[in-house]
């Protein structure tokens, strides 16, 4: 699953350990999730697309199976 977690953070200019910090998680899941090796459950996905005030199909794209 593809994401733009990095690209939301800049444009709201916060860090890992910022949004980790208003979503209740580690930085380092942060930092996993952008590196695109941990899928976030259907709840932490919510979290972070209200953080960023957006859908959460427009922060993460679930990539083709074929």
């Amino acid at each position: 699953m593809k994401n733009t977690i990095k690209i939301e953070r800049a444009f709201k200019n916060i860090t890992q350990e910022d949004l980790a910090k208003k979503i209740g998680v580690s930085r380092q899941t942060i930092n996993a999730m952008e590196a695109g090796k941990y899928v976030p459950s259907t709840v932490l996905a919510l979290k972070i697309a209200k953080c960023f005030g957006k859908k959460v199909e427009d922060i993460f794209v679930l990539e083709d199976l074929d």
